[in-house]
């Protein structure tokens, strides 16, 4: 090798040095940045959940002060954590077995029905030869199609008799008389209650957008157009307001509520094009009513504020930050969501197969008291009692462990298993709030289910036309939410409602809730 080779192999080598030294210097400053970042997350937590003289949850639950940072999981913890990890391992995966079609039979709801009889004979009867000694019976539930009719209203007119007009006697009458028409709700529309519910169910509840519904009409040969069917929709949004500012009322003036949003495309009126909104649902996880709420697509921090400000009481919800402010707000109480955590390290089994599945035995432990609560059909106080008996111990051993964990992942934040012990410990004091009272639930699944019926809407309707479309679609998603918890028919109350509100003197009669009350009074 010549001289000068070798100067230009000395000459690479102190450059990839160099650059070495440069990389190495960046990295010290960014250990050294996040380990001032970590430093500040724990004073930060120490002032906001408590005195800083503990670390951990205290070990009384009647005395519970919200603070997180304690001791490791002793030796026997950690021992007794592997070993049923080992032996219920079982328990993460569920096997689903295919069960053979069976027999549909009759229903006890189908009493009611009309019944269509066929009568049938062998071609063998003879009555000079055979005597009829009785049936045999066989049902099957049938189908015919809806109907759409002319609903006339008749008005007969009388004239005042010609002898009864000249009598001197008498109180004065009128000429002609004639029975008031029945008041419209709909602005004199051409609708019926009937029909207009009808076109609102097939959109919101059974997800048929309006241009699909349009083209069943006409195979029915009734023509109608779609900005005839939009007018009767945003009359009966309109008509209906009423009671859905009725139903939002009274739920936020209870003291325990469940929180979730969802997303929904909406066209924007300036540019023509649709974006990604959102909107929110509120539930009164007691009485199981819901309310929907749009404020032009936002998921800010203010939507959030605006939404509660007038509420007192626990907020359950999932780790959205913008829950976080009410953490300093005196009167409100927030609860986390254990699905949502359990859902993390449920992803991050493949990744990590024995921390995740830890975590996941201890999160089973606690479902496991829920159901043995439901199942005890225990009260509120007695669920609480069972819940410090029995949950609170492993609430503070999963915190520990997840202190613990935390250590053995440092170097793998990003991954899946850094992130659900992030998420989890993060939150941990709404997490483990829910011991506090026997009727806070120990999950959101509940709001999730009733904001579901939106998700699905979405995969048929696609978008909303404009942010008008999606207040009307959160009022009618919030009736029908309400009907469904219940379990009102909601064409019924639909029509209903919609045929009464005018002359009805307090709008609280008209709520789900009520109706069915009304209703069972009749029967």
């Amino acid at each position: 090798m010549t001289e000068k080779e070798i100067k230009k192999l000395l000459e690479e080598r102190d450059s990839l040095l160099k650059k070495l030294s440069g990389k190495e210097q960046l990295l010290g400053k960014k250990e050294q940045r996040i380990l001032e970042l970590e430093n500040e997350n724990i004073l930060l937590r120490k002032k906001l959940y408590g005195a800083t003289s503990e670390r951990f949850i205290s070990s009384k639950p009647d005395d519970r002060q919200l603070d997180l940072f304690g001791d490791e999981l002793t030796e026997e913890e950690r021992e007794i954590l592997e070993n049923e990890a080992q032996k219920n391992e079982a328990v993460i995966t569920k096997t689903i077995k295919v069960k053979k079609p069976r027999t549909v039979r009759s229903h006890k709801s189908w009493e009611n029905l009309r019944v269509e009889y066929t009568f049938l004979d062998p071609i063998e009867k003879d009555d000079e030869r055979y005597t009829h000694i009785g049936e045999d019976i066989s049902d099957k539930i049938a189908f015919k199609p809806a109907e759409i009719y002319i609903k006339r209203t008749v008005r007969n007119k009388y004239v005042l008799k010609k002898e009864v007009a000249e009598s001197p006697e008498g109180e004065t009458l009128k000429q002609i008389v004639m029975a008031p028409l029945p008041e419209n709700s709909l602005n004199k529309s051409l609708a019926d209650p009937s029909i207009v519910s009808e076109i609102i169910l097939q959109k919101y509840l059974y997800h048929m957008p309006f241009y699909r519904q349009i083209q069943h009409f006409k195979n029915m040969g009734v023509v109608l157009s779609s900005s005839t069917i939009g007018d009767w929709f945003a009359s009966a949004c309109e008509l209906l307001k009423p009671i859905y500012d009725q139903l939002r009322a009274n739920i936020l003036a209870t003291d325990y509520l469940q929180v979730d949003e969802s997303t929904m495309q909406v066209i924007d009126d300036d540019k023509g094009k649709t974006k990604k909104g959102y909107i929110w649902v509120v539930r009164d996880p007691i009485k199981g009513d819901v309310f929907f709420h749009y404020d032009n697509g936002s998921r800010s921090y203010n939507t959030a504020a605006v939404l509660l400000k007038d509420f007192n009481g626990a907020i359950q919800s999932d780790g959205y930050q913008a829950y976080n402010q009410f953490e300093k707000i005196n009167g409100k109480l927030t609860l986390g969501c254990w699905a949502h955590a359990r859902r993390k390290f449920e992803e991050s089994i493949p990744e990590n197969k024995e921390l995740a599945t830890q975590a996941m035995l201890q999160i089973q432990k606690l479902y496991d008291i829920e159901r043995e609560a439901d199942e005890e059909n225990l009260s509120y106080d007695d669920r609480k009692k069972l819940r410090h008996k029995k949950s609170y111990p492993i609430l503070c051993t999963f915190e520990k462990w997840l202190l613990d964990a935390s250590k053995e992942v440092v170097a793998l934040k990003s991954s899946r298993l850094g992130k659900a012990i992030t998420y989890t410990y993060s939150i941990f004091p709404k997490l483990s709030r829910y011991h506090l009272d026997g009727r806070y639930r120990i999950d959101n699944n509940l709001v999730e289910n009733a904001i579901r019926p939106l998700a699905i809407g979405r995969k048929n309707y696609l978008f909303c036309g404009n942010h008008e479309a999606a207040i009307r679609a959160a009022i009618i998603y919030s009736l029908i939410g309400s009907c469904k918890a219940r379990e009102v028919n909601p064409h019924e109350w639909l029509s209903y409602a919609m045929e009464n509100i005018n002359s009805s003197k307090n709008i609280a009669d008209l709520l789900p809730e009520n109706f069915k009350k009304s209703q069972e009074n009749i029967l």
